[in-house]
């Protein structure tokens, strides 16, 4: 046990047994309700890495994952951010407009770290300015490549005009969210935003925003072990995963109010 989890009032289970499972990731399921324009996301225990070739239930996890995005979201929302989140249902439920996801993960990054630095001579710890914003394809059987402009235009996803607004938007989000992280001593090094489409064509933030999705860093801690806070633990062989996401929602609930119900 850690100390976040007393944080949280422990709600009733929701049953789910009645709902239609529409889809499951490796981090979450997704299922209908009564209203088409409505799902729930059950967020899950499992933990990946790689494209799922390592992989661990570590427990609660779901738990400090769907707290910390609700409480996220309602962040970004204050700041004009539009995204998919409508409420929590229960600890680890949430009820989130229903959209067409597109298929592009879109990567942001305040600090050079992971991958970029293995594909590029770019050194590791090394500040961009600007933050460098990189997209890729969504699909694991591929691996996730890089996309061009050239390669959009290509593969037909999206227009030129909806690619300048999902930038516009991701840049938007990280400049609200170094400065919240910031003014709780958290550094956000890169993060990943899916995006979708809701049914009115509204461009919107999906899936989750937590420390699956971001790196992020302690600035109380100088050892470049000990100030991580997020996935790159499980990656690293770190331990400590669970205690980790844990501080991050100390830290957050501390100056969020509690994320609202969905009625």
């Amino acid at each position: 046990a850690f100390c976040c989890l007393n944080l949280l009032k422990k709600d009733t289970p929701m049953k789910l047994d009645q709902q239609t499972l529409l889809y499951e990731g490796k981090a979450k399921k997704i299922f209908s309700t009564n209203d088409v324009n409505r799902v729930l996301v059950e967020f899950k225990d499992d933990t990946t890495a790689y494209n799922a070739q390592k992989r661990e239930s570590i427990q609660n996890k779901g738990l400090l994952n769907c707290q910390i995005s609700a409480r996220l979201f309602e962040t970004l929302e204050d700041k004009g951010v539009p995204s998919h989140y409508l409420g929590l249902v229960s600890d680890s439920l949430m009820m989130v407009q229903h959209v067409k996801v597109i298929p592009i993960e879109v990567v942001l990054r305040n600090i050079a770290t992971g991958s970029l630095c293995r594909e590029t001579p770019i050194k590791e710890g090394k500040e961009l300015t600007p933050p460098l914003l990189d997209l890729y394809f969504k699909d694991d059987l591929l691996g996730d490549p890089l996309l061009t402009r050239a390669r959009l235009e290509r593969l037909g996803i999206v227009s030129n005009q909806q690619i300048s607004e999902i930038e516009i938007l991701t840049r938007r989000v990280n400049d609200v969210m170094k400065a919240f992280l910031g003014n709780i001593d958290l550094l956000l090094v890169d993060f990943k935003l899916e995006f979708g489409f809701n049914q009115s064509g509204q461009l919107l933030v999906a899936d989750e925003i937590s420390p699956d999705t971001c790196r992020i860093w302690d600035q109380k801690k100088s050892d470049s072990n000990e100030r991580i806070l997020d996935k790159d633990r499980f990656r690293k062989n770190l331990g400590g995963l669970a205690k980790a996401y844990g501080q991050v929602l100390k830290r957050v609930d501390a100056v969020c109010p509690k994320p609202r119900k969905y009625k």
